[in-house]
C-alpha cells in the first residue's frame, strides 16, 4: 500500500476532526463533569474503608489510573459500528465497499487523524495536568516510550473488537443494542471504569486473560509501572498478551467480515 495514500487519509482525517471543535470542547466539558462524580465517587469508598490502602492502591493511585484512563478512551473511542449501521441504512456501504483499498484498512486508517487530535488536545493536556497536580507522580522514562507502543497496540485490538461487532449490521442492519452491550463489557473488563485490582480475586484471575484488558489497563499499567511491567520480564508478557490477542482478533475479525459482506443488502436489494 503506497504510505502517501494512508497519509492523505490520515490528513482528512485530522482535517475532519478539527472541523467539529465544538464537539471537542462538549467532549472535554462532560468528561471534567464524569472526573468530579469518580472523584466523590472513590473519596467515599475511602473513607468509608478506614484505610489509605485498598487493594493495593490509594486514594491518588486509584484517581491517576481513572483520570488517565477517561483520557485514554477519549483518544481509542471508535464509532465503526454506529457508521457501519448508517451507512448500510443509507445504502452508502455499497460506494465504500467499491473503494479500490480494502474496506477495513481503508476505515481503520480513515480514523487515524481523529486518533491524533485526539491524543493532542485530550490526553497530553490531561497528562501534563495530572503531572503537575501529583508533582511528578508518573514514573518519567522509558515506560513512555513502552506505553506509546502499547497505545499504538490497544489500538489496534480495538478496532479489530469493533470490526467483530461491526459486521452483525449486515444481519440486522442496526446494532444499537448490541453495540451498547459491547461498549459496556470493554469498558467494564478492560479497567477503563474500575481498576482490575477491585475486581474479586477469581473475577480478576479470568479477567487479566481477555482481550479487553490489553486496550487499557495494560497501556496503563507500563505507564505507571504497575502489575510487574517495570521488569523486562514483566514487560515483555505485558506486549506478548498485547500481540497474541491482536492476531486472535484480526484472523476473527477477517474471517466473519468475509462471512458477513455475502448477506449485504440495500434497500430490500
Amino acid at each position: 500500500m503506497n504510505p502517501k495514500r494512508l497519509l492523505a487519509i490520515t490528513r482528512a482525517g485530522i482535517m475532519e476532526s478539527l472541523h467539529f471543535r465544538l464537539g471537542i470542547f462538549v467532549t472535554l466539558f462532560a468528561n471534567l463533569i464524569y472526573l468530579v462524580l469518580v472523584y466523590y465517587l472513590w473519596k467515599a469508598i475511602y473513607d468509608s474503608s478506614g484505610t489509605a490502602v485498598v487493594n493495593g492502591m490509594t486514594f491518588t493511585d486509584t484517581m491517576i489510573y481513572l483520570i488517565l484512563a477517561t483520557a485514554l478512551f477519549n483518544f481509542l473511542e471508535m464509532f465503526v459500528v454506529w457508521d457501519m449501521s448508517r451507512s448500510i441504512q443509507s445504502g452508502k456501504i455499497v460506494l465504500d465497499l467499491l473503494k479500490p483499498m480494502r474496506f477495513r484498512k481503508y476505515t481503520f486508517w480513515s480514523y487515524t487523524g481523529n486518533h491524533i487530535v485526539q491524543f493532542v488536545l485530550t490526553f497530553i493536556p490531561t497528562f501534563i495536568v495530572v503531572m503537575i497536580v501529583t508533582k511528578g507522580a508518573i514514573p518519567m522514562g522509558l515506560n513512555l516510550v513502552w506505553f506509546l507502543i502499547a497505545t499504538v497496540l490497544a489500538l489496534m485490538i480495538n478496532y479489530n473488537l469493533e470490526m467483530l461487532v461491526a459486521p452483525i449490521c449486515f444481519y440486522t442492519e442496526s446494532t444499537w443494542g448490541v453495540n451498547i452491550v459491547k461498549e459496556t463489557i470493554v469498558l467494564l473488563l478492560s479497567g477503563a471504569s474500575i481498576p482490575l485490582a477491585f475486581f474479586p480475586e477469581k473475577a480478576r484471575m479470568v479477567v487479566q486473560y481477555l482481550p479487553f484488558r490489553a486496550v487499557y489497563d495494560i497501556p496503563l499499567s507500563i505507564l505507571l509501572e504497575k502489575n510487574g511491567s517495570d521488569t523486562w520480564q514483566g514487560l515483555l508478557s505485558l506486549f506478548a498478551m498485547q500481540i497474541v490477542w491482536l492476531a486472535v482478533l484480526t484472523l476473527a475479525g477477517n474471517l466473519f467480515w468475509n462471512s458477513a459482506v455475502k448477506k449485504v443488502t440495500v434497500n430490500g436489494g
